[in-house]
């Protein structure tokens, strides 16, 4: 059993490392402020090669295992969630679907210009009557002279309304009972996308709710096998969790960057509040679980590359990686003191970011109902 980094996981760590450092952190505070997208950034993440990591050279990606993925979404996440959650979604929700499930023709369509972060991709999954429940989707498909004409609606969807955003794939029902995955360019008439949502954290990313009134999507544009799109999307979720699990590593170790930094500086009763065992208990009790987190980020990732079932490892990493970022952000604010309620300083942004590691990608409730099921319950 070797637990150590190989030189090629290093180098990808430590590169990502140094542009969120260098590039991401400068403007990250304006970002959120502004609720403006990074498109500077996704350019030059596109240009490292970092928005098709897992996507085969032969689309233009970069052909790098799961566990180089998450320890760049790691890393992003560590200084600015909004830049992770884009390169996340684009990644594992909006091009995996075409290159698990497309056909040669959809992969050679989009991939390359996808892989190389010059256009982005969305997955329309979320409705306003179907979070959770993602198996009551209302959104229908009708099969009518070679097309389908799409009807109804999605919500909280990341990457679908930016100026390089070029499609969605959403699941609609095609027939009773039967779900299927669609591919709808960006553009097409009838697919209308709201202004930006407004939300507590991530407000540098796009969210928005899409729209679907008469949409005539190509019947070329089906996404696998018609009546296929319950079991796609569950397996795109499996894979997802790995990249928001990741997240949840990052932005706990975010919080604790910070709280050991401030508890360096910060003095009372004529010492560094880091003097004081009450926040040496806090700081040791992040950097141990945040251990034991990153731990279960690298074994689901390592599990997918080998080629194992990861489904309960994924679910166990999201699970307890989205709770500890809670528990960091907040023993981070409360070493800070007033002082990290204030915008001015980067916790306030991570502790706002940090809640919806606990909703997006499948709540924590039904991850616990996923892991229960793989112990047989």
């Amino acid at each position: 059993m070797d637990l150590d980094l190989s030189p090629e996981h290093e180098l990808v760590r430590d590169t990502v490392r140094s542009f969120a450092l260098e590039r991401v952190a400068p403007v990250a505070e304006a970002l959120d402020r502004d609720g403006r997208f990074p498109y500077e950034i996704v350019a030059e993440l596109g240009e490292l090669g970092l928005m098709g990591m897992p996507i085969p050279e032969a689309y233009g990606g970069g052909g790098t295992d799961t566990l180089s993925y998450a320890l760049a979404i790691e890393e992003l996440t560590r200084i600015d969630s909004s830049v992770a959650i884009t390169v996340a979604a684009h990644t594992s929700l909006g091009t995996m679907p075409i290159l698990l499930f497309g056909s040669e023709a959809q992969r050679e369509e989009w991939l390359p210009q996808l892989a190389s972060g010059k256009r982005l991709a969305a997955f329309g999954l979320t409705e306003p009557d179907a979070g959770s429940d993602a198996s009551a989707t209302r959104t229908r498909a009708e099969g009518r002279n070679g097309s389908f004409v799409v009807n109804g609606s999605k919500i909280f969807i990341t990457n679908a309304g930016t100026d390089i955003s070029s499609c969605v794939t959403i699941t609609a029902l095609t027939g009773d009972g039967e779900i299927s995955n669609l591919i709808v360019s960006n553009g097409t008439p009838g697919y209308e996308i709201s202004e930006p949502l407004h939300k507590l954290g991530w407000r540098a990313s796009d969210t928005r709710e899409l729209s679907f009134r008469d949409c005539e999507v190509p019947e070329r544009n089906l996404l696998g096998p018609r009546g296929e799109g319950f079991r796609q999307f569950l397996e795109i979720l499996d894979g997802g969790r790995i990249s928001v699990a990741a997240m949840g590593v990052g932005l706990a170790q975010g919080a604790y960057d910070l709280a050991y930094a401030y508890a360096q500086e910060r003095h009372q009763f004529g010492r560094p509040i880091s003097k004081f065992q009450a926040v040496q208990f806090m700081l040791a009790d992040m950097a141990t679980e945040i251990e034991a987190a990153r731990a279960l980020v690298y074994r689901a990732a390592w599990l997918k590359d080998q080629g194992r079932p990861f489904a309960r490892e994924a679910a166990m990493a999201k699970l307890y990686s989205g709770e500890l970022s809670n528990r960091a952000a907040n023993w981070s604010l409360q070493i800070h003191g007033g002082y990290g309620y204030m915008d001015e300083y980067p916790i306030s942004r991570l502790y706002r970011d940090q809640k919806i590691l606990e909703i997006g990608e499948g709540t924590n409730e039904v991850q616990r109902m996923v892991i229960a099921r793989h112990l047989g319950l």
